[in-house]
């Protein structure tokens, strides 16, 4: 039997973490990235970013200093994690991490809910209702269909929205001592599942690395 040739590795910047450019991160679209590949059992070669120094190498690659941005091996550098995780999905189609056309924008506001409510300095204008809108309708859409976005299997959808909602567990913890209600026992469970994931764990930054990631903005 012919012997199956294995990708050729790719290689990928993503975010160092604030003070210790050694160590990976907090952003959660390179971690998405990272997921997808490891999930993929793609190999992969990681080049830390500190996004405070961005090395001259980074600037003439990715002039816009954007991270993550992925070399599939060709030389060319691709941005933006939807479009690298289609790419990724397309060149290595196993396992399938497609999710289905109806059900990929389920959660979508999350993030962005998250974030303004995050910022806000002003308890009536109505962030933090918002998040919590968004998250009882993933909570409803996982009633109906979960336990993950696509019922049983895990996809592109679970590993955009996992390393956001981890952020959101923390920062909101963390800056304003509010957490996912208890209530929403889909969201929580839907949450200890991703997140306890190997790859998972492997691609995470530490939990202190993403405080500080978040301090200047939330204090701005």
């Amino acid at each position: 039997m012919a012997d199956v040739a294995s990708p050729e590795p790719v290689t990928v910047c993503v975010k160092a973490a604030a003070g210790a450019p050694d160590v990976l991160g907090d952003c959660p679209f390179c971690q998405r990235v990272l997921l997808t590949l490891e999930e993929k059992n793609v190999p992969y070669e990681l080049k830390l970013i500190d996004l405070s120094e961005k090395p001259q190498w980074f600037l003439e690659i990715n002039p816009e200093g954007k991270v993550p941005v992925i070399d599939f091996g060709d030389g060319k550098w691709v941005q933006d994690s939807d479009v690298i995780t289609v790419i990724i999905e397309e060149k290595y189609p196993n396992p399938s991490l497609v999710t289905p056309p109806e059900y990929a924008t389920v959660g979508s506001k999350i993030f962005s809910s998250f974030v303004k409510f995050l910022r806000s300095k002003d308890p009536s204008d109505g962030s933090e209702q918002a998040l919590a809108d968004e998250l009882h309708a993933l909570e409803d859409h996982l009633k109906d269909h979960g336990p993950f976005v696509n019922g049983e299997k895990i996809s592109a959808a679970d590993f955009s929205l996992a390393p956001k909602l981890f952020h959101l567990e923390v920062t909101l913890g963390h800056f304003k001592g509010w957490s996912v209600p208890e209530n929403l026992t889909c969201v929580q469970n839907y949450m200890k599942e991703l997140f306890s994931k190997d790859s998972f764990i492997k691609t995470g930054a530490a939990k202190e690395h993403i405080i500080t990631g978040w301090g200047p903005k939330v204090n701005a």
